[in-house]
């Protein structure tokens, strides 16, 4: 060879080869099977697939906002005001996406959200959900207004990963909380989800001009019906039942007559026993009866793993968490399901996540509500989530087709945000930072 000639092989340092497990791997998989994926791989198409094939009344039940919706569309919004900034020529071959949260390493940072009531979104319900959940390697938070116990969701799950979402009881009930809290340690739950917006329902137009509420019916109830200490509850209140047949049938009667229909009516009678114990139910975790920070301790003393509070919007209650020895937080505000005219959630973790106390303290922060796709993982990673949870796009992936559905969104939304992390520039998630946003105004940064 002439000293003229170069080997184009001794100029590079060393060639990195791709990961074939990679979640980005996804797309090569889709091209070279030659045939469209099971439906759509645009996250604005799931919503209408899912609109589709369900009742009009269950569609609305997980679409619908709070009043206006203007929290919905806040934080819709809040994502448009934080733009990433690609960056090239960096060796981003191989990325690692992986998450350590609460000393267990995750294969990525997303988790499936607790929604409650899958059965009306398909007759597989949360163990579709679950099964998916653990063919993917994503950890699944159950609703405690699930539509399958406890237990069967641990079973369908198999070794996957998974935490239970706690809808607390009020403080007439602490020993049905403990038993909830008993069997999903027994279950292998590592983790204890508290919802602390939601100990009142919102105000839902979509379901108030429906008047459509699954859990009066038994769906949603399942959790409850299944737990011991609550059926022993009912039982008792049952027993002490001091009024009349006749009082009983006059009651019944009555509430036949409310829908104003035969069909209605017919409904009624023939789900006459479930309802009497879906109202006791709902009066027991749906009350109206609000807890406080000093509450909290109750739920240390029953739970001895880590405890997270879903719902926290400022900094004023994610320092209070720190000072209550909490292990970490969900930012979200129910995904605009609670308080209408709300702060995005997105803007909420910016300011959250600024915060010097937080900043020097071990708590860990999830984010939750609005996201959609890749970028809106990257986003909230880049703000300060370690952690980022999904609610709708998988709901609406298990309306249009199951378990497969349900994989399928969460395949889409793992191999955009790896496909994304490797146009930013980045080989981990750790090294996403706010340097990595653009700040557009009306941001909170």
């Amino acid at each position: 060879m002439s000293h003229n000639e170069v080997n184009p092989q001794r100029l590079s340092p060393g060639i990195s080869i791709p990961d074939p497990t990679s979640f980005s791997n996804f797309q090569r998989h889709i091209y070279q099977s030659f045939h469209p994926p099971l439906f759509s791989t645009n996250p604005t198409e799931w919503e209408s697939l899912a609109k589709e094939n369900i009742p009009a009344a269950n569609f609305g039940y997980v679409y619908g906002s709070a009043s206006s919706a203007s929290t919905a569309k806040a934080n819709d919004e809040a994502f448009n005001r934080y733009r990433l900034k690609p960056r090239f020529l960096v060796d981003v071959t191989r990325r690692d996406v992986g998450v350590e949260l609460f000393g267990t390493k995750y294969k990525s940072p997303i988790l499936v959200s607790p929604i409650g009531v899958q059965s009306i979104l398909h007759s597989d319900a949360e163990e579709a959900t679950a099964r998916a959940c653990h063919r993917v390697g994503v950890p699944m938070v159950l609703s405690t207004a699930a539509t399958r116990s406890i237990e069967e969701v641990a079973n369908a799950n198999q070794d996957g990963d998974r935490w239970f979402q706690l809808y607390w009881p009020k403080p007439q009930y602490e020993d049905v909380t403990a038993s909830l809290l008993a069997r999903a340690k027994a279950s292998g739950y590592k983790v204890l989800v508290v919802t602390l917006d939601t100990f009142s329902l919102g105000w839902r137009p979509t379901d108030l001009d429906t008047s459509y509420l699954p859990f009066i019916w038994g769906q949603g109830c399942q959790v409850g019906f299944s737990d011991p200490v609550f059926n022993k509850m009912f039982d008792e209140m049952q027993k002490n039942d001091t009024r009349s047949l006749g009082e009983k049938m006059a009651e019944l009667w009555s509430i036949m007559r409310r829908p104003g229909t035969v069909f209605g009516a017919a409904r009624v009678l023939a789900n006459a026993k479930t309802m009497v114990k879906s109202k006791a139910w709902i009066d027991v975790i749906n009350s109206g009866t609000y807890r406080e920070w000093a509450h909290l301790k109750i739920l240390k003393e029953l739970w001895d793993g880590p405890i997270v509070l879903k719902g926290i919007q400022t900094v004023e209650d994610a320092r209070l968490a720190i000072d209550h020895d909490m292990d970490g937080i969900i930012v979200s505000n129910h995904g605009g399901r609670q308080l209408d005219g709300a702060v995005a959630s997105l803007d909420a973790l910016a300011e959250i996540a600024a915060d010097e106390k937080v900043k020097d303290s071990n708590l860990t922060i999830i984010f939750d509500s609005g996201v959609r796709n890749g970028s809106d993982i990257l986003k909230a990673l880049a703000l300060g989530a370690k952690a980022v949870s999904i609610g709708r796009p998988y709901a609406y992936g298990l309306a249009a087709g199951g378990q497969q559905g349900v994989e399928h969104v969460l395949k889409c939304l793992l191999a955009d945000m790896d496909n994304m992390l490797a146009n930013v520039g980045k080989k981990n998630i750790q090294d996403l930072s706010r340097h990595d946003l653009q700040i557009l105004p009306l941001s909170k940064l």
